[in-house]
């Protein structure tokens, strides 16, 4: 539970820890706006009915992130805090919109916090970073819980609370924007100069939802590892666990990182040369039945790797197929830790493994899907799954899908969109937003005219929201703002990653399509060894 809460605490908008703009983009008179920190008349968004309005003046200094992502902010100045209330007449839902605003020193801008998981919004952290880097920062809790609660999926008679599930989905993040917006002109007299939003996983998906359904709420979106396609690949993660209950092999932790670390063996030479990290995960072909007769000493006890232990990670790798064998979503990145969707359990006196799926797919399998909260997942066959799989389709792809390519009228507002996302993402594939930006380039008109507003970085070796801190860093705010306002697209990404030894080496991450690749000498540690090329077709 540790690790998940480090990974989940990584997807918060915490990107607005990491991703902030090292020049200051500071209004000429914002120094000598008048503030007072009281509660402002608030225009309720269209559909909504604004509860109440309050405003307390908060002095800063540390500020801990609440619920079981937790985290800290020091050093933040004095800021005002300014908590509306809305609410859908005839849905009983009560959505907490927060908007921090600093007292002194206010850059100019606005920025919007995602969630993580099945929080919404901020826990604090991202708020409190927003707001010491001179931001005024808006947050929805979309009425619902924190980011492990899943208690308001179904309503008392036990079906999925369709209210609760729109604000979670699309519709709380876009009051959001509009009521933060008006709670800025109140308060500074002005509204913001330029509009961002930031957040991962969760907060990703948040993102692109924002700019297909509403692409004037902000100027520039910073999406990462997002959790777009989101009724396929919630399913698809529980894949690794049906595939060990049917196969009835359930691999150790020790035996999955022993074909991990093969296969990033096998494949590091991709980009030219060996330096720890797969270049492109997508072309890493190593079939891991090479490993089958291999020992591993796990705990101490020496371990035969089994042809059912690689029939299992094989599976895995692939990806959801039916019982006929088409492909249903994407598998676990070569790279990635399978032990984070394949956990389970010793085997007891009897030789019985229980599965430990990962919570996030487990709640919405049983829950949005099956609205059975017994319902038991080791018992899914692989026809089962499929059944599952395509109903979560069918019910929820317009609802919670975040997966249309049609962005031409947030390219119309002159909006940027920014992703970044992990080549070894174990909770999210990587090849699910790489989907995505491939329907887009064909929806409006190839990869040039796509580029022209919305860039996508691969990040090897990088696990869930890893360039949050977790497993390395990138500067995808300050990219996007010279983007946004002195129109300078980022051909690379500056960054910092973290090789198969667990030392820190330099990228310069590339505009996809483009692979990096090694020039032939230099320090494989250091970005200017390598260079961008075309990936190639083999």
């Amino acid at each position: 539970m540790r690790r998940l809460l480090t990974v989940l605490a990584a997807g918060v908008p915490l990107a607005a820890a990491v991703y902030l703009p090292t020049a200051s983009a500071e209004t000429k008179d914002s120094a000598a706006t008048l503030f007072t920190c009281a509660a402002p008349s608030v225009k309720a968004p269209a559909g909504t009915k604004v509860e109440s309005v309050t405003a307390v003046n908060k002095e800063g200094g540390t500020i801990n992130g609440t619920g079981v992502l937790g985290g800290s902010v020091s050093g933040v100045p004095a800021y005002c805090e300014v908590t509306v209330t809305l609410t859908h007449p005839g849905d009983g839902d009560h959505a907490q919109v927060r908007t921090w605003l600093p007292a002194n020193g206010w850059n100019g801008r606005f920025q919007g916090l995602g969630g993580a998981a099945y929080l919404a919004g901020d826990n604090g952290v991202g708020l409190g970073t927003a707001v010491k880097n001179g931001y005024a920062a808006v947050s929805t809790d979309a009425g619902v819980g924190d980011a492990l609660d899943t208690s308001w999926a179904l309503n008392g008679e036990g079906r999925v609370d369709t209210a609760l599930l729109k604000n979670f989905a699309s519709r709380s993040q876009h009051e959001a924007a509009v009521v933060g917006k008006e709670v800025v002109d109140a308060v500074y007299g002005k509204r913001p100069a330029y509009s961002y939003f930031t957040g991962c996983s969760t907060g990703g998906r948040q993102g692109y939802m924002e700019a297909q359904r509403h692409p004037d709420d902000y100027d520039g979106i910073l999406a990462d590892a997002p959790a777009v396609n989101w009724d396929e690949f919630e399913i698809a993660t529980l894949w690794p666990q049906v595939v060990m209950s049917n196969e009835k092999t359930y691999p150790s932790q020790c035996e999955f990182k022993a074909f991990t670390d093969a296969a990033v063996k096998a494949c590091d030479s991709l980009d030219g040369v060996k330096d720890g990290l797969v270049n492109d995960a997508s072309r890493c072909d190593f079939d891991p039945r090479r490993l089958v007769g291999t020992k591993v000493v796990c705990d101490g006890k020496e371990l035969t790797i089994t042809s059912a232990d690689a029939t299992v990670v094989r599976k895995i790798w692939d990806g959801p197929r039916t019982t006929s064998g088409k492909k249903l979503w994407y598998g676990v990145p070569v790279g990635a830790d399978i032990w984070a969707l394949a956990g389970h359990s010793e085997p007891d006196a009897d030789g019985n493994v229980t599965g430990a799926p990962f919570p996030v797919p487990a709640a919405w399998a049983k829950l949005w899907v099956a609205k059975d909260p017994s319902l038991d997942l080791s018992k899914i066959t692989y026809a089962g799954f499929t059944q599952l799989f395509q109903q979560s389709q069918a019910e929820y792809d317009k609802v919670i899908g975040t997966d249309d390519p049609d962005l031409s009228d947030f390219r119309k507002s002159g909006g940027k969109l920014l992703t970044w996302h992990g080549e070894a993402d174990q909770y999210i594939p990587t090849q699910g937003t790489v989907q995505y930006r491939q329907k887009v380039e064909r929806e409006l008109g190839g990869t040039k005219k796509v580029d022209d507003f919305y860039r996508l970085f691969l990040a090897p070796g990088t696990n869930h929201c890893g360039l949050n801190g977790a497993a390395g860093s990138a500067d995808g705010l300050a990219a996007l703002t010279a983007w946004v306002e002195h129109g300078k697209a980022p051909k690379t990404l500056p960054a910092t990653l973290i090789d198969a030894d667990g030392q820190n080496v330099t990228r310069d991450l590339c505009s996809y399509p483009q692979v990096s690749r090694y020039k032939g000498s230099g320090d494989p540690a250091v970005a200017s060894s390598f260079r961008c090329v075309s990936p190639s077709r083999h």
